[in-house]
């Protein structure tokens, strides 16, 4: 199993602090965002190497990173060649780009850069080998007005998904997708088919919304503590948090 992260956004919503300096390297508990998200998928068995994809603003600021931190399986940095948030690929443009630079043809975990979480990887890789078909990691805000900022998962008895909203208007759930996604290698084609359509490429999400309907995707859900850092706000509570 290949990890991908997704460390290749702006974060214009936390300007000052990364203007000049990436989000998920920025220090919750005194080591960096991504170094906590390194942490969790420690507990996955089978992930053989880590790509951390990046932009051409921010990819030496990861490379200078890498040289100073040890760890026990192979980290790459990509770069995606985007300048600004003009021209940034996505998160889904970004797996894509990921796939087809390292012809990768193995089953992916793919996660936000920007994800604090307390909940476990292995819990949710052991539901993938149960399964064998794409999971996504949930996490429910039980508040219908926060859920209008997430991509809203409806789940059935067996948690299998059957609706998926980004940023629904009128949400009908409040279980939110935490941008953590375990891809099986099956799924590749349906990555390069999606978006001949015209369909918006840019979110992940706008992928399950699409995919569900295709082929099973299931949900892992959990209670346990999990921050998105979108804004100022939500980085000085992680720090609290964490």
């Amino acid at each position: 199993m290949k990890a991908i992260i997704l460390a290749a956004g702006y974060a214009t919503r936390l300007y000052p602090l990364t203007l000049n300096k990436p989000k998920p390297l920025l220090d919750i508990g005194e080591k960096p965002i991504i170094e906590h998200i390194l942490d969790k998928l420690r507990e996955v068995d089978g992930i053989d190497e880590i790509f951390v994809v990046t932009n051409s603003k921010f990819h030496e600021h990861f490379n200078k990173w890498l040289n100073n931190f040890k760890f026990d399986k192979k980290i790459k940095i990509i770069d995606d060649k985007t300048t600004s948030n003009e021209d940034r690929l996505g998160s889904l443009g970004d797996v894509k780009f990921v796939i087809n630079q390292e012809d990768i043809n193995d089953d992916m975990l793919v996660i936000a850069g920007d994800n604090l979480f307390e909940f476990s990887l292995k819990d949710m890789s052991e539901l993938f080998k149960q399964k064998g078909t794409t999971i996504v990691a949930l996490y429910d805000v039980e508040d219908t007005e926060l859920a209008k900022q997430y991509g809203i998962v409806q789940v059935d008895e067996k948690n299998k998904m059957v609706n998926f909203v980004e940023k629904p208007a009128e949400p009908k759930s409040t279980l939110s997708s935490t941008g953590i996604y375990i891809y099986p290698k099956k799924i590749i084609p349906y990555l390069a088919e999606f978006g001949l359509g015209g369909e918006n490429t840019d979110k992940a999400g706008n992928f399950l919304e699409w995919l569900h309907k295709k082929e099973d995707v299931y949900c892992y859900i959990s209670d346990k503590k999990w921050i998105d850092i979108g804004s100022i706000e939500q980085l000085e509570r992680a720090r609290k948090s964490f």
